[in-house]
Parts: C-alpha cells; structure tokens; sequence
C-alpha cells in the first residue's frame, strides 16, 4: 500500500513542478510580443541614426566628384591608417545599414508572432542587448512579480516533497528489507 502512496505523492510532485514551470513559461512567454515591440522600436532608431551617417558620407564625396563606391575605395587604399579605418567603420556602417533595414521591413510585414521568429533569425546583438538592458513589460508584470511567482512555486514543490517524505523514507526499509528474487540460470 505505501508503494502506490509513494507513487501518488511523487505523481502529485511532478504534476505541480509542471505547473509551476508551465505557468512560469507562459509568464515569460507573454512578454515576447512586448519585446519584439521595443526591440523594433530601437531598430527604428539605429536605422534613423545609421541613415543620417550614410547620408552623411554621401554628400561629402558628392562634394569630391566621386561615387559613393569611389570615396570607400579612396578611403581603404590610403597610406594613412586613420582614413583607412573611416573607409572600414563607413563600410560596415554601410553594410549594417541595409541590413537593419531589410529587417525591420521585414518586422513591419509580419504579425506580432512571427515578429518573435524575425528576430530570432536575424537579430542585431548591439539592439538586442540594449533592448534587454532597458526592457520594460508591459503587462502587470515586473521582477518582483516574477520573484513572487518563483518563491511561491518553490514553495509548493517544498510542501509537496516535505509531505511526501514520510511515506517516502517508509517504504525505503520495506524494499531494502525484502529479499531480491531468486534468478534461474
């Protein structure tokens, strides 16, 4: 009879550990949309920022005569290290330029969910951090609710466990008592 108690209170332990886990999940999960939002936001903004220098470099080699291709080249090739590092941050600036741009098109197309699968696929490690430095929910739901929530899971599975262990250190000596079966050989 212990054994079947023992196997309901271990049943009854993993079930609310799931739960617990479950709802700490949905929890979290539920802030993804908020995060993707903020996340687009400051995007947003790097794209504005990284334009601005883009246009920037353009209307000084405009001023040169020259192509926008033709001042990075002048800038990579040059004897001096300062010029060649200008040309190398301009290419980059450039670069990530488009592709901040390719994605937040790409983030204004899509749903709230799959928003989440954008970025997922194709983040910024420079937005990304600063969005999660910076993060706000938006749901009543902050640190100190999630502390609440992880203290009152812990206790749950400690109430569980501390309720289980009597009959759990019971039906040890009874297993350890009785004697393995004879094999046939």
């Amino acid at each position: 009879m212990l054994p079947g108690v023992l196997q309901t209170g271990q049943s009854m332990l993993a079930r609310r550990l799931a739960l617990a886990i479950a709802v700490l999940a949905g929890l979290i999960g539920s802030q993804g949309p908020e995060f993707a939002q903020q996340y687009r936001q400051r995007l947003g903004g790097a794209l504005e920022e990284l334009n601005r220098i883009v246009s920037e470099f353009d209307a000084e080699v405009r001023g040169q005569n020259l192509t926008p291709a033709e001042g990075l080249s002048r800038l990579e090739h040059n004897d001096d290290p300062l010029a060649r590092e200008r040309g190398d941050d301009m290419n980059k600036a450039i670069e990530r330029a488009k592709r901040l741009g390719e994605q937040i098109q790409a983030m204004n197309s899509a749903g709230s969910l799959m928003r989440l699968y954008v970025i997922a696929t194709n983040f910024d490690p420079e937005i990304v951090r600063s969005t999660l430095d910076n993060y706000a929910p938006a749901e009543p739901l902050s640190l100190g609710a999630l502390a609440a929530g992880g203290l009152a899971a812990l206790w749950g599975w400690t109430t569980t466990r501390l309720i289980a262990w009597p009959f759990r250190s019971r039906s040890r000596p009874r297993a350890t008592r009785t004697p393995a079966p004879a094999t046939e050989s």
